[in-house]
């Protein structure tokens, strides 16, 4: 897939030069640092033509939201060809334009209707994950599918929100698409293990733990 970022700056229209000046400034400096200016003088426009296209820093930010929303999730879409599995999903979003997952990793500190968005999709899809391959462990519609798909979206998309720490340990920039690999693989190992682990008597026992004191806390559930 050939992202926005491969283009040359020739080839887009002014509105689309604007629109990634735009989600660049957002992603580096927040919505309420980010400047009209700052992002004309970025796509080599006037304030003028900005305003023109998008009346304002608010109309601006809500062009960023659409086009990150439409951009990510038919990158995610793409990826999963059909099968509902979330980690497929979420490599998907890694996928999409770099310029759009930078902006996502700020918005989903902030918070916007875009992240609210997304989250929400990838909850969805670990929902439809977990039910079709565990549907005795998962039953459609019960709080605990619901409950653990949400959790599982926050740690994908966590590593996003994480990406400077995760840049460190690694010591390479996380959002590049060219890095997706390594953290795919670490991901992966990760769950595998996990997995035998909570299988083995440690691990079976902080299961049995949790699983009592839930019940405990919340008898009727």
């Amino acid at each position: 897939m050939r992202s926005i970022n491969d283009r040359p700056p020739e080839d887009l229209t002014a509105r689309a030069r604007i629109r990634d000046a735009a989600l660049a400034e957002f992603a580096e400096r927040g919505f309420k640092g980010a400047t009209m200016k700052a992002v004309a003088d970025a796509a080599g426009v006037s304030v003028g033509l900005v305003q023109h296209h998008f009346g304002s820093k608010e109309g601006l930010r809500d062009a960023c939201d659409v086009h990150v929303r439409d951009t990510m999730l038919g990158a995610a879409g793409q990826v999963q060809d059909g099968a509902d599995l979330t980690p497929e999903f979420i490599r998907g979003m890694y996928e999409a334009s770099e310029l759009s997952v930078r902006y996502l990793a700020r918005a989903l500190v902030e918070g916007s209707p875009v992240a609210a968005a997304m989250f929400d999709e990838g909850a969805e899809a670990a929902e439809r994950f977990l039910t079709e391959n565990w549907p005795e462990d998962f039953p459609p519609e019960e709080a605990k599918v619901r409950e653990s798909a949400a959790v599982m979206a926050a740690m994908h998309l966590g590593t996003i929100v994480l990406h400077e720490h995760l840049s460190r340990r690694f010591g390479i920039d996380a959002l590049r698409r060219t890095n997706l690999a390594r953290f795919s693989m670490a991901m992966v190992d990760v769950y595998a293990h996990l997995g035998e682990w909570i299988a083995s008597g440690p691990g079976s026992q902080v299961r049995q733990a949790v699983t009592d004191h839930h019940t405990k806390e919340h008898p009727h559930d």
